[in-house]
């Protein structure tokens, strides 16, 4: 049976994310931290995990890359989730008689506009769906949380508005992760990270054994070396399954001019909200 780890209370975004791409069957683990998500999978208390990476507003989620490399899982493919935030709160209440709006910071800054328009007070909270479970079991006059309608469905709470995020193009990036390789797809994509030697150029070279081959990168990040102070890892995606010909001898050259290359994982590309393809269908 499949079972999926994932960061949150039961109705987080992340939940969310594993129903619409491995669907309702599935079963969810709840996890406290990012930590426990890979700790879950390698244990075998789940098959796969669902880790958020970066958001279109916010950026790259750093300690989701930094324990991409501390462990030894793959990345088996990957999820776009568009975040819809949802104004919730007890039943019977209205929206005038809304007074703070309590989820996490994040949540609370992707909807800024829409409650500074009506003087809402922001109560940051530790989760948006534990937001939503917390206030299901102790309701507070003129307290609404920002949370899924997922979040909603499983706390037995009203909706009293949708989409209300500032930004229609609010977009989460999700890696599944497991212990088995995808096999190549007509679309892949693949995700490492390597580091450099201190020398003159030593980017460029590496960099160099991609642009050579017509390989297009996809996403470059760097981050500091959690046990090298002042030195640095790049986080690299690129077009193509590392199984290609071309792919694997850009791989090749790049271990050849690199500190060291740890490869995250090869899968198929996802289509992201909002694409041609997904309005035409």
């Amino acid at each position: 049976m499949t079972v999926v780890a994932f960061q949150g209370e039961h109705g987080a975004y992340s939940e969310e994310a594993i129903y619409q791409h491995f669907g309702r069957e599935v079963e969810t683990l709840p996890c406290r931290t990012f930590g426990d998500i890979f700790r879950a999978v390698e244990e075998g208390r789940a098959t796969h995990g669902m880790v958020p990476v970066e958001n279109a507003v916010a950026g790259s989620i750093n300690q989701a890359y930094d324990l991409l490399l501390e462990h030894d899982l793959t990345v088996t493919s990957e999820f776009y989730l568009a975040v819809r935030h949802c104004l919730l709160a007890p039943q019977g209440t209205t929206m005038e008689d809304v007074q703070r709006v309590r989820s996490h910071p994040q949540a609370l800054a992707q909807c800024e506009g829409y409650l500074a328009a009506r003087g809402w007070e922001p109560d940051p909270w530790y989760d948006t769906a534990g937001s939503a479970k917390d206030l299901a079991a102790n309701p507070e006059p003129g307290l609404a949380v920002i949370a899924s309608c997922l979040a909603a469905q499983r706390y037995g709470l009203d909706v009293l508005a949708r989409d209300i995020q500032d930004r229609s193009w609010n977009t989460t990036r999700f890696f599944v992760i497991g212990q088995e390789a995808a096999p190549p797809a007509p679309k892949s994509k693949t995700s490492l990270v390597f580091a450099v030697p201190h020398r003159p150029g030593a980017l460029y070279a590496c960099l160099g054994e991609f642009a050579r081959r017509n390989i297009n990168l996809t996403k470059l990040e760097s981050r500091p070396r959690r046990n090298r102070p002042w030195h640095y890892v790049f986080y690299l995606d690129f077009e193509g399954h590392w199984q290609d010909a071309v792919c694997r001898d850009a791989l090749t050259g790049l271990l050849a001019e690199a500190a060291f290359v740890k490869l995250l994982g090869s899968y198929p590309a996802a289509e992201m909200p909002g694409t041609d393809k997904e309005k035409a269908a």
